[in-house]
């Protein structure tokens, strides 16, 4: 049985091992794939892996022998499930490896919100302390947390981590979901509708799928409602924010502060405008990718394969 990954270099740049999914057949292994080249590197096998290389219906027809897809992420919009299902090909992703990774993650970036640990040390670094007349200084107004409300859209699995971490940081959490479950609910996180986060968090984190009904959820209207001393971090999909919106808001003074791991773009255009905006923070969607993260990614993987095999599928994604 030949099995291809078209682009594994993101999930193990040489850090993790291939092994357990070698076991199960003859895998070849491609550290990326070009559009143009997709059709000719899966060829006959009928395992294939892919995080971020597109599997179109057309790549489907032209690939008959797939018989399994293994989306090496949560997010499984880069491939045609309705017409791999169609075809009998069975997709699974990978749900749940990150939970503790991206919850960190979005604490990291609204904490270099609040104290701009980069930029005082790169400051430091610079000769600006030896320069400065007073035993400290610091370059921007930092914010203490403690008794602020961080608003959460998308009150899952990394949503409810991250609500925990802002809870023990001494926040109130509101939460913003479709699928309510009462019983988290505390004297420091409740439930609230979605204008009500917006007009009432100091920050605001999203963590929702993207989904066609949300796209550009915060455009200039919902960014109007958020108060301009408040913070918003995006680590869940790019296209949730209209990114010229954002940046009007940021360098109007309207918003406070942003930080970004993802944009609607990756890698995004020179000339996208959060990378001029005022007090925007962007990092290259890595809040998944500890290593430790990436290990169960890779596990998750070969039990989603083996489970396959013996005819039990698991982690199986629909239309």
């Amino acid at each position: 049985m030949k099995i291809v990954v078209l682009d594994g270099y993101t999930l193990n740049p040489g850090d993790l091992s291939w092994d357990p999914i070698a076991g199960q057949g003859d895998l070849t292994v491609h550290d990326r794939t070009a559009a143009d080249d997709v059709v000719a590197r899966i060829g006959v096998a009928e395992i294939v892996f892919t995080n971020k290389t597109v599997l179109s219906r057309a790549v489907l027809d032209a690939c008959p022998a797939i018989r399994f897809i293994g989306v090496l992420a949560t997010g499984y919009n880069v491939v045609d499930v309705a017409a791999a299902t169609e075809r009998g090909v069975v997709v699974s992703n990978i749900p749940t490896y990150g939970t503790a990774a991206v919850a960190q993650f979005a604490t990291a970036l609204m904490l270099e919100l609040c104290h701009r640990v980069g930029a005082h040390d790169a400051s430091v670094h610079d000769g600006e302390w030896f320069r400065r007349p007073d035993w400290c200084y610091w370059l921007n107004p930092l914010v203490e947390l403690a008794g602020k409300t961080l608003g959460i859209v998308g009150f899952g699995r990394i949503g409810q981590a991250f609500g925990r971490i802002g809870q023990a940081l001494g926040m109130t959490i509101l939460a913003f979901d479709a699928y309510q479950d009462e019983s988290l609910e505390s004297p420091t996180l409740r439930y609230a509708g979605l204008d009500e986060l917006l007009s009432q968090s100091d920050v605001i984190s999203l963590h929702c799928p993207l989904t066609e009904t949300n796209r550009g959820m915060i455009d200039a209207a919902a960014l109007a409602k958020m108060k301009p001393t408040a913070f918003l971090l995006n680590t869940s999909r790019g296209p949730l924010v209209v990114e010229q919106d954002l940046a009007d808001a940021l360098n109007a003074g309207r918003l406070a502060g942003a930080a970004l791991d993802v944009l609607s773009s990756e890698p995004p255009a020179r000339d996208n405008p959060l990378l001029t905006a005022r007090n925007c923070i962007v990092t290259p969607h890595i809040a998944w990718a500890a290593q430790a993260a990436r290990q169960r990614m890779m596990t998750i993987a070969e039990e989603n394969l083996a489970a396959f095999l013996a005819g039990r599928p698991i982690n199986v994604v629909r239309p």
